[in-house]
């Protein structure tokens, strides 16, 4: 069994994944349909006229728009909570938290999941973002890739997936059958599932145990979900991977400590941070990062309870990496 709590789903609208995935495409009247049903594809009554403007015109309007976008993740916050818990869990127990989505949705993936390495010193393989079509659709379309359903989990089946592991789908409209299929045979094997769409009912809720969905609203130009929803997403993805970080322990106060110095840049921030936790001197910091390796985690322990790099690391080791643990513990 899955260590994941499961929703009850409700009906999802857009019956064409569905087809879809039996090998029947929609017809173009049945999409066009469909799309009327979608937030994210309405016309935006304040942009109307937004072809007749001056540069800054069309800033302002472009910037009014963008404004909606925090407060309509804001909504959300406690289905984030329900995914970076989710997700926390899985880490802890040896599992991945992965992203999936087609196009803009999942170049948004891979650009939260390839931050994390460098942000967080964790693996590769820890935070992964899947991408429909493959990695040429990183930079190029990729025709048909997102209406796949089967692709979906195909490219899940390739990374081995299991239920210790975290899976999110990410699509602004939330009927792209690619992210759904995914989504589905996640859910199937007891994986805790999210997703993210910016349209209520979207079909990729049905198999999710998160249904994140801040709405924005139509985009100033319609149906150009990069704009507004994929911001939105932005955001989540931001909050999501952060605050799993966090709860993993990779900060300290609002510090990124977890940093292993392996280059001139990295040991300037390790230096930076160690002075930073402990208000110590240039030259403390100096002696205590050489001591123990540039970990930063275990120069702030050192400075701050006067223990011996090997002392310290042994602590530390002793708290699971949590540094306020091991400060709290050493008073």
């Amino acid at each position: 069994m899955s260590s994941h709590p499961h929703s009850t789903s409700a009906p999802f609208a857009n019956a064409s994944i569905k087809n879809n995935a039996a090998g029947d495409k929609p017809t173009v009247n049945e999409l066009a349909q469909s799309l009327n049903k979608i937030v994210s594809e309405g016309r935006n009554p304040d942009t109307l006229d937004i072809d007749t403007l001056g540069t800054e015109g069309i800033l302002t309007r472009l910037n009014n728009e963008d404004a909606k976008v925090a407060n309509a993740v804001a909504l959300q916050i406690p289905l984030i909570a329900k995914a970076v818990d989710a997700a926390t869990i899985s880490i802890k127990n040896g599992g991945r938290l992965i992203y999936i989505g087609a196009g803009t949705s999942g170049r948004l993936g891979i650009l939260d999941a390839v931050e994390c390495r460098p942000t967080f010193s964790v693996p590769d393989e820890m935070v992964v973002g899947v991408i429909a079509g493959g990695e040429k659709a990183v930079q190029h379309a990729v025709e048909g890739a997102e209406d796949n359903f089967g692709a979906g989990r195909t490219d899940l089946e390739s990374l081995s997936l299991t239920q210790t592991d975290t899976v999110i789908g990410i699509s602004a409209s939330g009927r792209t059958p690619y992210v759904s299929g995914a989504l589905e045979y996640a859910r199937s094997l007891g994986c805790f599932t999210g997703a993210i769409a910016c349209s209520p009912n979207a079909a990729i809720f049905e198999n999710a145990d998160a249904a994140i969905c801040p709405v924005v609203g139509p985009e100033a130009l319609t149906g150009s979900t990069r704009m507004k929803s994929g911001t939105a997403q932005k955001l989540v993805l931001n909050m999501i991977s952060t605050s799993t970080m966090i709860k993993l322990g990779k900060t300290y106060q609002n510090l990124m400590v977890d940093v292993n110095a392996t280059n001139e840049k990295l040991k300037a921030r390790a230096l930076r941070i160690v002075m930073q936790a402990t208000d110590c001197s240039e030259d403390a910091a100096l002696a205590a990062l050489s001591a123990c390796n540039n970990k930063a985690k275990v120069a702030i322990l050192m400075v701050l309870t006067g223990q011996t790099a090997k002392q310290a690391a042994a602590q530390l080791s002793a708290n699971d990496g949590y540094l306020r643990k091991a400060v709290e513990e050493s008073k």
